[in-house]
């Protein structure tokens, strides 16, 4: 089965869109607008929770079994880019070796949970966390306030020398952290002034051509 790609410009499932790319497998792309002031433009809708009942991005079409919803989609950003690296060893973007793989899930699981889900929610969908009007002008500057001490400690562990995220080859952990990135330039953060460690290992991302593929298909600048 031919996997199909539903994806927002720019979203975590760009992460997504570079790993397909990586591997050369063939894919089918469907927007699914995940920007809006409240909810994502498509993400809100009857139709596309039909197919997705979490409504988010991004979701993978084409392997087996079900969390609900169309049958064989997968969702979560961390799970489908294991999966899709764990499915062709060849590409050689999920390390195999124990040690190196429990590093791959900590960096994964810690910049879709804190990073993603708490700071960037709190930036961008602080009335997920309160009903209040009144609180979520509070709710968003925490939110910014722990990004920044997430993206200095992501900068620090970055500083030791290492080539990639993990030490040793390019992995499923590199684009990942390059949606960040862009994500940072997009709130008016100084990416490359203020985390030079990151712009280093992203300059290096950047240069890979199915990200440079991807970035021109979805019209997104990383300066």
């Amino acid at each position: 089965m031919t996997y199909r790609l539903y994806y927002s410009p720019g979203a975590c499932s760009m992460a997504v869109h570079i790993l397909l790319e990586e591997i050369g497998e063939p894919f089918e792309k469907e927007l699914i607008l995940s920007r809006g002031e409240r909810e994502g433009a498509m993400t809100a809708t009857e139709e596309w929770r039909a197919v997705n009942p979490k409504g988010r991005v991004p979701a993978l079409l084409g392997v087996e079994g079900s969390m609900g919803g169309a049958p064989t989609l997968l969702t979560e950003a961390t799970a489908i880019l294991v999966f899709l690296a764990a499915s062709h060893p060849e590409a050689r973007l999920l390390p195999a070796a124990p040690a190196p793989l429990a590093r791959c899930l900590e960096w994964m699981n810690w910049l879709a949970s804190n990073v993603h889900a708490m700071s960037f929610g709190q930036i961008w969908r602080a009335q997920r966390f309160s009903d209040d009007e009144q609180a979520l002008a509070g709710i968003r500057a925490k939110g910014r306030r722990s990004l920044l001490d997430q993206y200095a400690y992501i900068d620090r562990v970055l500083g030791d020398g290492r080539d990639w995220a993990l030490p040793g080859g390019y992995s499923i952990v590199d684009p990942y952290l390059l949606v960040f990135f862009q994500w940072g330039q997009r709130i008016g953060i100084d990416m490359r002034n203020d985390y030079p460690a990151w712009a280093r290992i992203t300059d290096r991302t950047l240069a890979r051509p199915a990200v440079r593929r991807v970035l021109e298909e979805e019209g997104i600048v990383v300066t």
